[in-house]
């Protein structure tokens, strides 16, 4: 993973409503060194987070928050020009068509995997 070091630093926030992939995805950000810019498990949360939350670099959204598409979030971040990773377990047929030039991860992912996706929503926005 050394061509991903160029992530050291970057603040990531995520939505994700399963407890444990939420501790995999926090454990996968800290072995890219990534900042954790926070943790969100319902859509109203992330919403308001990040409105409290300056300097977010990029974020990673599940798609299915507690049954409830994450699209309210994603649209706040495009919005702030702020890089978008979704991650869902139906892979790209679960994400509507406007939203599909973001990266999108297929669950269960690796680090690599969220890696390379970063990179390519930082490269989305020129960043």
């Amino acid at each position: 993973m050394s061509d991903l070091t160029s992530l050291a630093g970057l603040r990531v926030f995520a939505v994700e409503d399963e407890s444990l992939v939420a501790m995999q995805l926090e454990d996968i950000l800290d072995d890219l060194a990534c900042t954790n810019a926070g943790f969100a498990m319902r859509v109203d949360r992330a919403l308001s987070m990040i409105d409290a939350t300056p300097g977010i670099d990029a974020a990673i959204l599940d798609m299915n928050v507690a049954g409830v598409k994450v699209y309210p979030v994603a649209e706040r971040l495009r919005s702030l020009d702020i890089p978008i990773v979704f991650a869902t377990g139906y892979g790209l047929d679960g994400i509507d068509t406007e939203w599909r030039v973001y990266p999108v991860l297929q669950k269960p992912y690796t680090a690599e995997q969220i890696g390379r996706a970063l990179q390519d929503a930082l490269r989305l926005t020129n960043k």
